[in-house]
């Protein structure tokens, strides 16, 4: 599965594409905010995301700008048994709406794959994530809550969203096929 938003492309990761990834998110200052990348994050680790299968249902990507290459990843997983969506950006990238370009990407992708709702989190000392997360539509949920981040080999304090598919779903090309 493949998409082209304005800006960049989503495209399956490839073994070759270990040390861009690599490149992208060997830091700590990204993997501290993912839950399960661990700390610290090796070629090995690189190798394993590219190898991992494709759920047709969730599907996760390589976030490809056009002339640059890798900046860093979107894709779907499942959180307490309901499709996630989560994001990482290279810090060379950072500060220029690629996390929301593409993670409304994937959003558009989770519609037409039928989801109705989408969960998203983000560790509470990270808030930059809570904003992508708010332009894209997403409500915090209220509920307090804790995730396992790998990379730092604990529980950590997180803020829960979620964004209902359907509610910005326009209903009058349906009406008018009726």
């Amino acid at each position: 599965m493949f998409h082209r938003s304005e800006r960049l492309f989503l495209r399956p990761a490839f073994p070759e594409d270990c040390g861009a990834i690599l490149a992208g998110i060997g830091e700590e200052s990204i993997v501290k905010n993912l839950a399960r990348a661990p700390w610290p994050y090796t070629l090995d680790d690189a190798k394993s995301f590219a190898a991992m299968p494709q759920d047709m249902r969730l599907p996760h990507f390589l976030v490809t700008l056009p002339g640059v290459g890798v900046i860093g990843s979107a894709g779907m997983g499942e959180h307490e048994g309901e499709p996630e969506i989560g994001y990482w950006i290279a810090r060379d990238h950072w500060g220029r709406g690629y996390a929301t370009e593409a993670a409304g990407a994937v959003l558009k992708i989770a519609r037409t794959l039928g989801h109705r709702r989408v969960v998203a989190g983000h560790f509470a000392d990270n808030p930059a994530s809570g904003k992508v997360l708010r332009k894209l539509g997403f409500v915090p949920t209220g509920r307090p809550g804790q995730r396992f981040s790998a990379g730092r080999g604990c529980a950590v304090e997180s803020v829960e969203y979620a964004l209902d598919l359907e509610a910005d779903m326009d209903p009058a090309p349906f009406a008018r096929a009726a």
